[in-house]
């Protein structure tokens, strides 16, 4: 029982990410309900076997006191896992524009990415497909939940779809 559970709000938004017994509780007092289970997993009683939950949702809405992520170098480089989103490569890395500042090209999360010092040179004043270097993820908004994947070792595939991914 040592897997994560994806906790969402009522509005289905995600919040955070719990153990399998802390969401087995929420069920069994009713303030969560079960969306996804693990089909090849049970939980076993003596007289009865239960899902064993993946996603959960409360019943109840919380408040949240923060909306977005802060746009910064950091969040960036993290966001895409400290690596060249060209090359791949993890070390000498810095900020790239994908639609370069001087063409218009504003600092949003979806126009930056982290990009190794070597291929941001390369690159320079072009698009990636105008300088045929192809991106390995396009750059997108994360989602607060998004920032536990360092913890958790990943996201599981069902979660994909409430995060936007």
């Amino acid at each position: 029982m040592d897997s994560a559970v994806l906790v969402l709000n009522q509005d289905y938004q995600p919040l955070s990410v719990c153990s399998v017994q802390r969401s087995i509780k929420l069920i069994f007092l009713e303030k969560a309900e079960l969306l996804h289970d693990d089909p090849d997993k049970k939980l076993r009683t003596v007289h009865r076997n239960y899902a064993y939950p993946s996603v959960i949702r409360l019943r109840r809405y919380i408040r949240l006191p923060y909306t977005k992520i802060v746009l910064s170098r950091r969040n960036i480089m993290k966001r895409d896992r400290f690596t060249c989103q060209y090359c791949s490569k993890r070390s000498d890395l810095t900020l790239d524009h994908v639609m370069p500042r001087s063409r218009g090209g504003k600092d949003t999360w979806e126009n930056l990415i982290t990009a190794c010092n070597t291929c941001n040179v390369r690159k320079g004043n072009r698009t990636p497909e105008e300088a045929e270097m192809p991106l390995k993820m396009k750059p997108y908004r994360p989602v607060h939940i998004t920032f536990f994947q360092n913890f958790i070792g990943g996201v599981q595939e069902v979660w994909k779809p409430y995060l936007y991914m």
